[in-house]
């Protein structure tokens, strides 16, 4: 197969001026980003990318989800696209990079094509997903999943943030209600470039991630149901202590995740105890537990776990308890021949990489639902996200970027 020569690279200083530019929208108070979905400065953001896209002689079109489409024509316009991109909204408190890095690295493949006089077969599409946080509007990911068949348009349109409003009336009012039916649009293959949003790749010294899995998870919603009573006058063998056996659980939680190393997680994010005065022994306590594993078997396996425990720790403690699945989310594997492309492009061009699963959700996990996907990671810096700290260097940006390039280039086919 036709590839570029190992020594054609994107211009990372444009690169790196255009992420710094879209930051100035949406400013947050720490040096990061603020820019919730469909919001005014959302709106802005979308606009300037597509001055940008056309002013690199791109069509623009955006769906009825709001999904923005930058196409560079291939020489066989019949062909499906190759896809690259991510997304432009942040995190309340969210970094200039995540999301953000993917949309306008794929801009960078397309100025960098036409700066080299490069056509493909295969046309180009760079897209910006709307409401990849779900920080606005819950869940995350929404519009690549009703994209990808996950959810439908009239589920995400229902939507309401804190204040009441929908996403729908929120969509229609900054103006990015396309008539193109989500989902209708045929692909090849999709690549997204995004920060690691952990410390591993760092930690080692590497330049690249290539992503070969998307972790599953599972989360739980659990109550514990003991019995307040007097904390002077209660004897500690008669207690019906509904903490302790929560605090016994979130340990459980800890040693499940440990013995299932190196890539399963396992997190109670919040506890919530009942009647909440120190001297009344606590009679429930409310909390949460999130699992994740690329394996969806042994990601069972660790849900299986958590409930015998919990049975064992609800008999010794003469408890209660009621447990609810409120997530599944299956795991991903990326496509091999998508995921060799990147890897590809990773030896060629010299950088130092390893394979990685991602941790966090990206809408490469619903995209590859419906088309051959991949990923891949750059560092960030104490492997911090979804925080103002946020931060990588240019030259992450641009191996990154880099080797986006040349597995895109790859798969929609240089015309010699």
């Amino acid at each position: 197969m036709t590839t570029p020569a190992d020594n054609l690279r994107i211009n990372g200083e444009r690169l790196w001026d255009t992420l710094m530019e879209m930051a100035k929208i949406g400013p947050g108070v720490r040096g990061g980003n603020n820019r919730l979905t469909l919001t005014d400065d959302d709106k802005k953001s979308r606009e300037l990318f597509i001055s940008w896209c056309e002013g690199a002689g791109c069509t623009t079109t955006f769906d009825s989800m709001g999904n923005i489409f930058a196409r560079r024509e291939g020489t066989d316009p019949s062909l499906p696209p190759v896809m690259v991109g991510s997304h432009l909204d942040t995190q309340p408190t969210g970094g200039k990079f995540d999301g953000v890095l993917g949309v306008l690295s794929g801009l960078e493949v397309i100025r960098t094509l036409n700066d080299l006089g490069i056509r493909t077969k295969h046309p180009i599409e760079v897209v910006d997903w709307t409401n990849e946080e779900g920080s606005r509007f819950a869940p995350a990911m929404i519009s690549s999943g009703v994209f990808a068949g996950a959810y439908t348009q009239e589920e995400a349109y229902a939507l309401t943030d804190k204040d009441g409003l929908t996403f729908g009336d929120e969509l229609k009012r900054i103006g990015f209600v396309g008539e193109e039916k989500v989902g209708t649009r045929p692909l090849k293959a999709f690549f997204e470039l995004h920060i690691e949003q952990g410390p591993i790749l760092e930690a080692e010294g590497l330049d690249v991630g290539v992503v070969t899995h998307g972790q599953g998870q599972r989360w739980f919603d659990i109550t514990l149901t003991g019995f307040e009573s007097h904390a002077g006058t209660t004897p500690m063998p008669r207690r019906r202590d509904a903490l302790l056996g929560a605090s016994k659980l979130v340990q459980a939680v800890n040693e499940i995740a440990l013995e299932n190393a190196p890539h399963a997680v396992g997190t109670v994010g919040m506890l919530d105890l009942y009647p909440g005065s120190r001297n009344v022994i606590p009679g429930s306590v409310s909390m949460t537990v999130d699992f994740r594993h690329p394996d969806d078997a042994v990601l069972k396996s660790m849900a299986d776990a958590m409930k015998a425990r919990l049975a064992a720790i609800c008999a010794e403690g003469k408890l209660s308890e009621e447990t609810k699945e409120v997530f599944y989310y299956a795991p991903v594997a990326f496509d091999e021949t998508c995921v060799g492309a990147v890897r590809r492009a990773a030896e060629r061009l010299g950088y130092k990489h390893r394979d990685i699963v991602s941790g966090a959700g990206h809408d490469a996990c619903y995209i590859a639902r419906v088309a051959p996907t991949s990923m891949v990671f750059c560092p960030c810096v104490d492997g911090i996200s979804h925080n103002e700290d946020e931060d990588i260097s240019m030259e992450w940006a641009k191996a990154g970027t880099d080797v986006l390039f040349h597995a895109v280039v790859e798969t929609a086919e240089i015309v010699e």
